[in-house]
């Protein structure tokens, strides 16, 4: 492999929009939070030196501190390639319309591409359901993540008949920082529960099959038996592979069908990509998320 760079992406450190381009000189992949930079760099090695080897080009990861760097990094044009939550690429699409399009999505070991905001607590600190949370310090982990905030942001207060303010209904309302901090935290009983994400098939000792519970598990952090549900979303879509539309077609064309086969060329390396077991990326549209797009813009109105 030519080159393979893992840098965290500041949220200032934009360029300029991005115009058509007819060739690039590298490629730069921006691998969201759910655990720390070093596991995401190391997950998502086998990808990048995939995709450069078909492109020819040196192949850079970028681990952004938060969700905001790597959509700021897509509407800048310094981040090429990243699969955003539901919430995530609505923000992006909000800001510009024509910065990246949607290509692929990942699918549960179902066929399904959906999965869920899960809210959990300690096993031993007897809280079953939202109603024993009341007064508790709750955790959302980042304001641009769909299940660590904007679904249950806005599900949990129907169900409770109050707001998510601190001091309304829960003691405390916290962003921890991302899905692995809100895990660790409640693990580690520093906050009393919060919300992460699951496709929720499976078992629980497991963390289901995948998503931010099961990377938990994976990489030693909990033991599912120390924890409960509390709590489960609606079914929420899963968030895109999007690819900055200003890329060659070519490249578009060739990144695509990386992901597309990975599954199927490597399934250790998929597990990696996909946080758990997946039945591949399929393709995907902007219209499977014109509920999320509607659900972000009437919040942030």
């Amino acid at each position: 492999m030519k080159k393979l760079v893992a840098a965290l992406v500041a949220t200032t450190a934009l360029a300029a929009p991005a115009l058509a381009q007819d060739s690039i000189e590298e490629f730069r992949i921006a691998i969201l939070g759910g655990e720390n930079a070093q596991d995401r760099v190391a997950n998502n090695t086998c990808l990048a030196e995939y995709i450069e080897e078909v492109l020819g080009v040196p192949t850079k990861i970028f681990t952004p501190a938060d969700y905001d760097g790597a959509i700021q990094g897509l509407l800048g044009g310094t981040i090429d390639v990243a699969w955003l939550g539901a919430s995530g690429y609505a923000k992006t699409y909000l800001t510009d319309p024509e910065a990246v399009e949607p290509v692929l999505v990942k699918t549960n070991l179902d066929g399904s591409f959906s999965y869920h905001s899960i809210g959990f607590a300690r096993e031993d600190s007897g809280i079953a359901s939202l109603a024993d949370m009341k007064g508790k310090v709750f955790g959302f982990g980042d304001p641009n993540s769909t299940s660590g905030y904007l679904i249950p942001s806005v599900e949990i207060p129907e169900l409770i008949g109050a707001s998510m303010e601190s001091g309304d209904y829960f003691g405390e309302v916290k962003f921890t920082g991302g899905h692995e901090q809100t895990i660790v935290a409640v693990f580690n009983g520093d906050i009393d529960g919060g919300v992460t994400w699951a496709d929720g098939l499976g078992a629980w000792e497991d963390g289901y099959n995948s998503g931010a519970l099961r990377k938990a598990v994976d990489s030693g952090l909990v033991d599912m038996n120390d924890m409960v549900e509390i709590w489960r979303s609606k079914p929420i879509p899963e968030g895109p592979v999007v690819l900055r539309k200003a890329l060659p077609a070519d490249v578009k064309e060739k990144v695509t069908a990386v992901y597309a086969g990975l599954h199927e060329k490597d399934q250790d390396c998929a597990y990696g990509v996909a946080n758990g077991e997946t039945a591949g990326f399929q393709p995907i549209g902007h219209d499977a998320y014109l509920s999320i797009i509607a659900t972000r813009q009437a919040k942030s109105n």
